[in-house]
C-alpha cells in the first residue's frame, strides 16, 4: 500500500544544499592551489613534462 511521504523541512533542503556547495568548493580551491604549484614549478606530487608546456 502506497504511503505518502513526509515532506523535508527547508532548513533540512538548505544545510544538504550548503554541503553540496562546499565540496565543489573545497574542489575547486584543491584544483587551483595545485595550478599555481604546477605554474610556479614547484609541484611535487605531479607529474607533467615541461618541454610540452613551454612550446605552446
Amino acid at each position: 500500500m502506497a504511503v505518502p511521504k513526509k515532506r523535508t523541512s527547508m532548513s533540512k533542503k538548505h544545510i544538504r544544499k550548503n554541503l553540496w556547495k562546499k565540496k565543489g568548493s573545497l574542489a575547486a580551491l584543491k584544483a587551483f592551489s595545485l595550478a599555481k604549484s604546477v605554474y610556479s614549478g614547484q609541484s611535487k606530487s605531479f607529474l607533467f613534462d615541461k618541454k610540452k608546456v613551454l612550446e605552446k
